[in-house]
Order: C-alpha cells, then sequence, then structure tokens
C-alpha cells in the first residue's frame, strides 16, 4: 500500500481508500451487516488505513457500522473521513435545498442540503457518537448548500479543528469557484469529487486549481459503481431497488465495453482484474491525493487493496490513455 499526504494537513492517507456508500444500504438493494463489517477488517488487515464515510450512507448505518468495527483497533492507525449537509430528520425545519424524497428500509425522508453552523456541530456531534470516537480526521461538505453563506459553514468547521473535534475540513462536489471561495474561510485539505476513466471533467479547471492551492482531490465512484470492472457484462444481476440500474444509464455501454476489452490484456498481463487496473490508473492521475474504493465484501476488499501494489510503465499508461482517447474521442 501507498500513502500519500493529503494538501497541506499532517494528514498521510492510504492511496486506496475505504469507500463506505454502498455498506449503507441505501440506494444499493440494502445491506448484510456481517458480510460488510468483514469488508472493513479486510481493508484494514490488507494494508487500507483510511476509511470514507457519510451520515447519508444508510441514514447513519454506515457510521454506526464502521464504529462498532473498528473499536479496540489502534484509532491513531486509521484515519477516518466522514462528511454533513444532507439532512433527512427534519432538524432543518424545512431550510436548504431540498434535493428529493429518499427511501430507506420502507419509508421516505425529505432529504435537504443544509449547512448552517448549528447545523455543522449538530452532525459532527452525531457523527462522532455514531463512529465511537473522539475526533475526526476529516470533516467533509457533502454537497454545496446555496441556502447557507459559505463562511458560515467553514466559520463553524474552523471552530471544530480550534476545539480538537476534527483535524481537518474539506468540501465535496465543489467546482473549482466554489472550491476556491470556501478556501478562503478555512484551509481546505481535499475536495472530493467523481472522477474516473469514463468522467474526467475535473481535469478542466477543479484539479489545476487544486495543485496551485495545496488541496487534495479525494476521487469518488472511480470504478463507476462497478460497471469499470466489467462483471455487468458478464451476467451479474442488480436488486430492483439498487440505483445502478439507472445510474448506468448515463454511459454509451457498448463504449464502455469497447474500453474494457482494450485494457483487458494489460491487467492480464499484470495478474490483475480490471477493477485493479481502472483503480490504478486513476491513483496517478495528476492531482489525485487517493481514490475511494467501495467494498461489500472480504474479498472485494482484498482486491482493492492489491490494486495499490500494481505498477505501471509510461508505456501502459500511454496505452490505456489512448484507449480511453480512442473509444471517447467524439465526446
Amino acid at each position: 500500500m501507498e500513502y500519500k499526504k493529503l494538501g497541506a494537513t499532517d494528514l498521510h492517507l492510504s492511496v486506496i481508500t475505504y469507500g463506505s456508500f454502498a455498506i449503507g444500504g441505501t440506494m444499493w438493494g440494502g445491506t448484510e451487516k456481517s458480510e460488510a463489517q468483514d469488508a472493513i477488517r479486510a481493508s484494514l488487515d490488507n494494508g487500507i488505513t483510511t476509511i470514507d464515510t457519510a451520515p447519508f450512507y444508510g441514514l447513519g448505518l454506515s457510521e454506526e457500522m464502521i464504529g462498532e468495527t473498528i473499536k479496540g483497533r489502534d484509532r491513531s492507525k486509521i484515519q477516518l473521513l466522514t462528511k454533513f449537509g444532507m439532512v433527512w430528520d427534519g432538524s432543518n425545519n424545512g431550510r436548504g435545498d431540498f434535493m428529493w424524497n429518499q427511501e430507506n428500509e420502507g419509508k421516505f425522508y425529505p432529504l435537504y442540503k443544509y449547512a448552517s453552523a448549528a447545523n455543522v456541530i449538530k452532525e459532527a456531534e452525531e457523527s462522532l457518537k455514531r463512529l465511537q470516537t473522539d475526533y475526526l480526521d476529516l470533516l467533509q461538505l457533502h454537497w454545496p448548500d446555496t441556502t447557507t453563506p459559505i463562511e458560515e459553514t467553514m466559520e463553524a468547521l474552523q471552530r471544530l479543528i480550534d476545539q480538537g473535534k476534527i483535524l481537518a475540513a474539506g468540501v465535496s462536489n465543489f467546482d473549482a469557484a466554489q472550491m476556491l471561495k470556501a478556501n478562503q474561510y478555512v484551509k481546505l485539505a481535499a475536495n472530493q469529487v467523481p472522477y474516473s476513466m469514463l468522467n474526467r471533467r475535473i481535469e478542466d479547471s477543479v484539479v489545476p486549481a487544486a495543485i496551485d492551492n495545496n488541496i487534495g482531490i479525494i476521487a469518488y465512484s472511480p470504478l463507476e459503481r462497478g460497471l469499470l470492472t466489467g462483471k455487468f457484462f458478464h451476467g451479474d444481476v442488480l436488486a430492483a431497488t439498487d440505483h445502478r440500474n439507472n445510474y448506468f444509464g448515463q454511459f454509451d455501454l457498448n463504449k464502455v465495453r469497447i474500453l474494457l476489452d482494450k485494457i483487458e490484456p494489460i491487467a492480464r498481463d499484470k495478474g490483475a482484474t480490471l477493477g485493479q487496473l481502472v483503480l490504478k490508473w486513476t491513483t496517478v492521475q495528476p492531482g489525485i491525493s487517493v481514490v475511494l474504493a467501495g467494498a461489500r465484501t472480504r474479498e472485494q476488499a482484498i482486491s482493492n487493496a492489491r490494486a495499490a501494489d500494481l505498477t505501471l510503465t509510461g508505456e501502459e499508461l500511454d496505452l490505456i490513455n489512448a484507449a480511453i482517447e480512442n473509444v471517447y474521442r467524439d465526446e
């Protein structure tokens, strides 16, 4: 495993970071707790030291499972990254940016993007309790909230840093202008944004701005929620309530299949899976600090961790990049 310093902080994160969206179950067709906790343990036992989560993932369930699983381990050797600002419990009293009515275990909850100072403090305390810890390594605003001045949100994060409850502050899903504005009020450690072979939009402005301002980039959905593993072209079936039934529709699946066919020989020559090759490619892209990889089973977790052990030559990177460009040349 490789470890990278995050932005201007003293945090060193595992380049493959455990992403816990799927184990929360919400939007993923449910979860199996024992398997999910086995995946977390396997990640930690195979060099992954960093876990990224959010209250929204399972409406608290993901954080609770992580807290239970890491209990008794050396906390100083684990970096816990979580978020705030997606509110479903009604505590915002209808304030904030309405997102949608979120279904969870047969009930529907009105979901809002809301990041008032009071909500920052409230959610931080709730996350500390669920994760069974007295500090968070990184606390991130999950989505921009247009109803709350960014300075109010960021100044609340600075208060949490001053109190020692969080070590660093970050944002998620911010464009370059939003990121730089937030950075005026607190020194941002990172911006967590989507990035993959199929989605390289951040390369235009977010990555250059992050590099210039020493802000880390945490890349999420590098495998496009499993699509780039190739397994869905070979018979894997999704649960009816799995959001990926719709999510995959944004892509030209024929082009995705062509891309995977072109790069698969490189993975095969290395004795690696397509997923491992894709993860490794993502980790070496300019400006990328760490890459989130979800796992719902022990086997998936171990496979993700071993992606960091791969090496890619300049020639291999050129071949992969050429395959991406050839497939998406007209887009």
